[in-house]
């Protein structure tokens, strides 16, 4: 298992309301999987995908990465780890205005401290691996919605990240957009053996994942 959780919990407080995003949570994803998060709206799908992916923190329980347990990890090793490890794509696109598209890639690998040379060079092959080499020198004005996402899945795996982890990536973009998104995703899974967790509302979506993991009420659904 690339991914495993146990008994993963998180609550959050609203002034004297407690909310039970998770609810026990224990599963696991294998390296290389394509794997879609599906459920009811607030069944706990981005909570799950934000404690895995190291954005947030559990209430209680354990997640390993690699066999490794991350959640314990101070803060400054975690952020390290997400950089090397990770990479994420989410609905807003998060693309910086000033910065072309071949900056945006090249971000995380500059964050890093990698070679600026290396880092251009390495950025500007994942800008043409996702269709927009003719647009590398844009900026995000320029761009339709599905470019922006894919300038953002191309900047998640400027690190050859071991998991990709997109938060309702297509939830902004029309079917169209979504398809060739989700086609993406798909070729690298399968070209690259890259690990896709991926949180979807869509049945539609089905198609292109190798397992659906589905939840109810912030328990993982049988």
């Amino acid at each position: 298992m690339i991914i495993e959780t146990d008994d993963l919990t998180k609550t959050y407080h609203m002034g004297e309301v407690q909310v039970h995003a998770l609810r026990g949570v224990s599963t696991g994803i294998e390296k290389g999987e394509f794997v879609g998060i599906m459920g009811p709206s607030g069944s706990g799908k981005s909570t799950f995908l934000h404690l895995a992916g190291l954005l947030d923190n559990p209430t209680s329980g354990a997640i390993r990465i690699g066999g490794k347990e991350v959640s314990v990890m101070p803060r400054e090793e975690k952020a390290r780890f997400r950089l090397e490890k990770m990479g994420y794509v989410f609905q807003d696109y998060a693309i910086i205005e000033d910065l072309t598209v071949l900056e945006n890639v090249a971000v995380p690998g500059l964050g890093l401290g990698l070679d600026y040379h290396e880092v251009m060079e390495i950025a500007s092959g994942l800008v043409d691996d996702v269709g927009l080499g003719g647009r590398a020198h844009h900026l995000r004005r320029e761009l339709s919605g599905g470019q922006q996402q894919r300038v953002a899945i191309a900047r998640a795996l400027m690190n050859s990240p071991a998991i990709v982890f997109a938060d309702e990536p297509c939830a902004n973009l029309d079917t169209e957009s979504s398809r060739m998104i989700l086609d993406l995703f798909k070729r690298l899974n399968t070209e690259w053996g890259q690990t896709m967790v991926m949180v979807s509302h869509e049945p539609w979506h089905e198609q292109f994942f190798d397992r659906v993991i589905r939840f109810r009420d912030g328990r993982v659904d049988p």
